[in-house]
Order: C-alpha cells, then structure tokens, then sequence
C-alpha cells in the first residue's frame, strides 16, 4: 500500500474527467483515468504525468468493474477518492444537430425507449454499479470520498419553474438521468453518513466538452472545480449535498 491518497475517475480520458484528474494529479494524488478504451486511458495518462495511470473500465460491463477494484486491491489496497464522471448525453443524436433539435425528438410522447434504457445504463445504473464494486476499498481509506457528477439541468426544483433557461430540454433522457442520479447520491450519502465517507453531487455546469457537442459556454477547468473542491472535503465537510462552483448549493 503507498502513501499517497488514490483517486479513480471514471470517464477521464477526455473532458471534464481529464481535467479532474490533473488537477487532482496536482494535489498530490496517484490518479486512475478510468476509459472504456484502454488505449485512450493510457494516451490521456501520459499527457497528465506520471502520477496518472490508464484503467480500463467500462461503467457498463460488470467484468470491466470489478476488474478494475480488483487491480486497485492488488496494486494500491485501497481508494481514497472515487470520482463517478463517465456519462452520455445520448446514442442517437445526428451529426450537426442541435441541442434544440434533439430535446425535440426525445419528449416523453416519442422518445426512444432504447435511447432513454441507453444513457440510464450509463449515468445511473454505471455510477450505482461502480459505487457498489469500490465501496469496500473507500473502506480502507482514511477519509474517502465520493463524488458524483451530476448536471443543474437535473434538479427538478429548477426545471419547474417556468423561468428557468433550460426547462424546455428537459426530458427522459439525459436531464431525468441527472435527477435520478441526485437521488442515487443522497441515498449512498445516508448510507454512509455513520462512516465519514461523505457523498455529494456537483455540477460542472455548461461545458464545452463532447457530451453536448461542444455547444457548452464553459472551459473544462472551470467545469472541474467543483469535482475537484469536493473530493477535497476536510472531516468537517458536508454530505448529501448538490453543489456548482459559483452558484454555491443547488436545489434537487
């Protein structure tokens, strides 16, 4: 086991995942830049530095997780930081459609139900999953953490009301899978509120990342802050909580 705290991001090979894990490789953690495809893990782990290392994990394939704890177990004997990033926006988006054009195809009144089973298989169930394969290894960390990454487009209080700038993209997919996702949070937060393993959602907000076609107004560094702040957390920290870097806490 070595001494320096350990931290998996899954989907870190690009985007706001990639960012979280230099930044994270930054405050003196070994990082694991959990891919899908091994090959793009290892390229992003050279970029970053030495301190980072390729995993191959797929959030949807239950080999590929518990692979991947497995690896951890031997090699570091515990987790310290586990950051559930890896998401999908969608499968059926077209090349040059927009953000606007898509949330019209996917209202509940004809939305795909593949399309909807597709991205819950990765934002909710792939997070639950990956929780449930690395809790005994946050276990054995001093202080572990959990971050999940969430999106304000998930918060059903915002969406309500009439005012709110993103209200009419909200539909079954992507946006319900954020909120499904917060209530996941909560639940592992009140699971683990007796260990001091705190659990908490953010949203890196709008940004410019492939998730959303690089539509977003926000850098990906900007996009990790709050990931990153998160995992951070000292023993007096909160949990269950869903947060942005600038507008503070969010309401579920």
């Amino acid at each position: 086991m070595q001494d320096k705290p350990v931290a998996l991001v899954t989907g870190a090979n690009q985007g706001i995942g990639f960012q979280i894990a230099k930044d994270l490789v930054r405050h003196g953690f070994t990082v694991l830049v959990g891919s899908r495809n091994f090959e793009r893990g290892e390229t992003a782990a050279r970029e970053i530095g030495p301190d980072a290392i390729a995993l191959q994990l797929d959030i949807t394939d239950k080999n590929s997780i518990e692979a991947a704890a497995e690896r951890i177990r031997k090699e570091f004997g515990r987790l310290d930081v586990l950051i559930n990033n890896a998401a999908i926006s969608n499968t059926t988006k077209l090349p040059g459609m927009s953000l606007e054009e898509y949330a019209n195809r996917t209202r509940p009144s004809n939305v795909s139900l593949d399309e909807v089973r597709a991205v819950w298989e990765t934002n909710v169930f792939g997070a639950l999953a990956v929780y449930q394969a690395m809790l005994p290894l946050l276990r054995e960390a001093p202080a572990a953490r959990i971050v999940n990454v969430s999106s304000g487009v998930g918060s059903l209080t915002r969406t309500s009301d009439p005012t709110y700038a993103y209200r009419s993209h909200f539909s079954p997919v992507y946006p319900a899978s954020k909120t499904a996702l917060n209530a996941i949070t909560l639940a592992m937060a009140i699971e683990l509120e007796s260990t001091g393993i705190k659990v908490n959602a953010v949203s890196p907000g709008f940004t410019r990342t492939n998730l959303n076609g690089y539509e977003g107004v926000e850098t990906v560094e900007e996009g990790a802050q709050e990931a990153v702040r998160m995992a951070l957390l000292g023993p007096d920290g909160p949990t269950g909580t869903f947060t942005h870097a600038t507008l503070g806490v969010l309401p579920w």
